[in-house]
């Protein structure tokens, strides 16, 4: 289940090609493409074919369109991603294969934690992996204006699997493009992939030996460090300076345990840079994350997402469930895009004004708090937007 498959969502490396235009009539927009696969040195007639029947794929910028899942707030969110069966049935896939969660942890130093949150929640463990033609799909994206430096390429990427015989033109997977079991785009296939079973081949589709190795090795590719955690659930203390939390604000662990931050299960990794993170402010949950976290923006841009893909994989790594806590309620949607609109009125930079309560809305929402005297939580409340 790719919630959000590559666009809010990690964009994962891919070979460098350079943009070109889009939109306009869709018959002359495929040549030039096709001229620049072929100047690219792509052979006219395996070119040809590659493109033969392409079209757009109206579904595809509907989807593209439609992003409220990522308005729900944390509790909501994991919520609804995950379950008793999903903990289960990740534990079964843990045991199923060992050897190759330890392989990867072996050769790229990544837990096999995150690797199991991440297979779980982009595609049900292998059991959902998008019924959108691949090939249609990014060519649809390609053509439209908001990203088509981030998907031209990798129309041609598919191009370039395309003639080495490791794609077929009925390959089907996520709406943005993704294969296989942990949804990766073609050049992360191309530059990332790995055949974990032998076969000679690397189909993420089907061999869940390759995605897990792939996935691995991706992750290590953005910059995961071996043997370090990547986030801890913590009970704070009653009183503390709430202006402090945030990925803004980086302490050694040990010096956040000297504040009165207990970790709830363990000991906090003396020695590594962590940030305080409260994704629904001082009375929710808590948690403290440490570098390997903000690799996991280079999976998905979705901080909701991110965050709960970090602690489901704590969680399947024998983390007991968080302490929910009892948070102020959330903005609604609307609410939360007036908000927007007045901190951006006010010079903070929130990006769209889309309801999306993401990381830069949050140091806006954190900072007007300092302002205003309230607790800087950056979680928004409806007492802050009536002060603004």
């Amino acid at each position: 289940m790719r919630l959000l498959p590559a666009l809010l969502c990690l964009v994962m490396a891919s070979p460098a090609f350079p943009a070109a235009p889009c939109g306009g009539d869709f018959a002359a927009w495929l040549s030039g493409l096709k001229a620049e696969a072929i100047a690219a040195g792509h052979e006219q007639a395996v070119v040809e074919r590659f493109f033969a029947g392409a079209a757009p794929d109206a579904r595809v910028i509907k989807a593209d369109r439609s992003q409220g899942v990522f308005r729900k707030s944390f509790l909501e969110f994991s919520q609804s991603l995950i379950s008793k069966d999903r903990v289960q049935r990740g534990a079964a896939n843990s045991a199923r294969y060992d050897a190759v969660f330890a392989r990867a942890e072996r050769e790229f130093g990544v837990s096999r934690g995150i690797l199991l949150a991440f297979w779980a929640f982009e595609t049900d463990y292998g059991a959902v992996q998008g019924d959108f033609n691949t090939r249609n799909a990014l060519i649809t994206l390609a053509q439209d204006c908001r990203r088509p430096d981030l998907f031209r390429p990798q129309v041609l990427a598919a191009l370039r699997m395309y003639a080495l015989g490791e794609f077929d033109l009925d390959t089907t997977g996520a709406w943005a493009g993704e294969i296989g079991m942990v949804q990766m785009l073609p050049g992360d296939i191309l530059d990332k992939g790995v055949d974990g079973d032998g076969d000679g081949l690397v189909t993420l589709k089907t061999s869940a030996p390759d995605a897990i190795l792939s996935g691995a090795k991706l992750l290590a590719s953005h910059g995961w460090r071996a043997g370090e955690p990547w986030l801890q659930e913590v009970i704070m203390p009653e009183r503390f300076d709430w202006g402090l939390t945030g990925l803004g604000t980086q302490l050694a662990a040990e010096q956040w345990a000297a504040m009165g931050v207990q970790v709830r299960d363990g000991v906090v990794a003396n020695g590594l840079p962590a940030s305080i993170l409260l994704p629904q402010g001082r009375k929710g949950p808590a948690f403290l994350v440490y570098p390997n976290f903000s690799v996991l923006f280079d999976w998905n841009k979705s901080f909701v997402y991110v965050t709960t893909a970090a602690y489901f994989g704590t969680r399947l790594t024998g983390a007991a469930p968080y302490l929910a806590g009892s948070p102020d309620p959330a903005l609604p949607v609307e609410a939360m895009k007036a908000l927007q609109e007045k901190l951006a009125a006010r010079g903070h930079d929130v990006g769209k004004i889309d309801g999306i309560l993401g990381a830069s809305t949050r140091i806006a929402v954190q900072k007007e708090q300092a302002r205003l005297g309230l607790p800087a939580d950056a979680w928004p409340t409806a007492e802050l937007l009536e002060r603004l």
